[in-house]
């Protein structure tokens, strides 16, 4: 379970983050919504530790995080995919995918199978440079490295951004199994709609930044959560 409570946070002397209280349970997709420039990817930052945040507290499985840089916290077990990908595009995918290894002991060195099951295309390109695959290929190879990790905690900022449809597909299915293993927790950052819609079990709704709106899909409504990621 992460726990955030009253986060806050700054660009120099701008406030970004106004006080944001949420949580995300494991087994569970919690989408982060709202229109352009309400601090989605801000908070993301905040909890991945790439942007420290001002205030607030962090609490992941009752450990209260403090404010710890973003490679302390991968070895807390926070894994982040950022907006763009961000693939070493010099390194090979297994070279990539081996840089997940930093945050193992060594008896857990290897590439497990299961991510080649659940992204095949990056089997076939195991020699292939980072940088020589496409936008969605890439994005594939951002989400194998993350889950390299073995995180509890998944953030996924905008990973449907510039992709086409049949990847697009592929990650919303990699994403309902991972909810179903029932061993992390999913922070998905979406703007494409129903992709967010269809896969969410919580929803947690900014607008300058603060939480304007945050419940189960049970408790709100399509209708609600449209209405609330509206201009």
């Amino acid at each position: 379970m992460l726990k955030i409570q009253d986060l806050t946070l700054h660009y120099g002397h701008s406030q970004i983050l106004n006080g944001i209280s949420m949580e995300a349970a494991v087994g569970e997709v919690t989408c982060v919504m709202g229109t352009n420039g309400v601090g989605k990817t801000s908070l993301i930052k905040a909890i991945s530790g790439t942007h420290p945040r001002s205030g607030g507290s962090i609490v992941l499985d009752t450990e209260d995080l403090g404010v710890l840089p973003a490679h302390a916290l991968a070895h807390k077990g926070i894994a982040y995919v950022p907006q763009g990908r961000e693939v070493f595009p010099l390194l090979t995918v297994r070279e990539n995918l081996e840089t997940g290894f930093v945050c193992l002991p060594t008896s857990e060195h290897v590439v497990p199978e299961e991510i080649f099951e659940l992204f095949p295309v990056l089997k076939q390109m195991q020699d292939r440079r980072g940088g020589d695959l496409s936008g969605g290929q890439q994005q594939q190879l951002a989400i194998a490295r993350a889950l390299i990790t073995k995180p509890r905690l998944l953030l996924l900022d905008e990973p449907t951004e510039g992709i086409q449809p049949n990847i697009i597909q592929q990650i919303g299915d990699v994403i309902r199994h991972l909810r179903t293993q029932g061993n992390m927790a999913i922070v998905l950052v979406e703007q494409y709609f129903e992709f967010a819609y269809d896969l969410a079990d919580r929803f947690v709704i900014l607008r300058r930044g603060e939480v304007m709106m945050q419940g189960t899909k049970a408790v709100l409504t399509k209708k609600d959560v449209l209405r609330g990621v509206s201009v």
